[in-house]
């Protein structure tokens, strides 16, 4: 779960399957590659499935299993964690903010 896209593709599939367009037009500044390789990388890990169905012009839809499902509750808690401490936390990575960087 390391993978930096992956917590992303699974909280954007949370209301349902959708098409790997629909995906990135949701999730914002992923590329086809990177996605394509993310939603495999989750399959194989029994986190989401696949569904193609035998339409002209092909439609592919991906969606979470019920493990992929599990890991939801997970990743909102730490959205609410991110949201609550955010600031903080990188105030005390000592990471320049834009702010400090826009003085120069």
């Amino acid at each position: 779960m390391a993978n930096t896209w992956n917590a992303v593709v699974i909280y954007a599939l949370a209301e349902g399957p959708r098409r790997p367009g629909e995906l990135r037009a949701e999730i914002g500044g992923i590329s086809a590659k990177v996605l394509t390789q993310t939603l495999r990388r989750l399959e194989g890990y029994a986190l989401v499935e696949r569904h193609a169905y035998a339409e002209s012009p092909p439609r592919v839809e991906y969606g979470l299993t019920g493990l992929g499902a599990s890991l939801l509750e997970p990743i909102r808690a730490l959205g609410r964690w991110s949201a609550k401490h955010g600031d903080e936390f990188v105030a005390a990575q000592g990471w320049e903010t834009d702010d400090a960087v826009d003085q120069d």
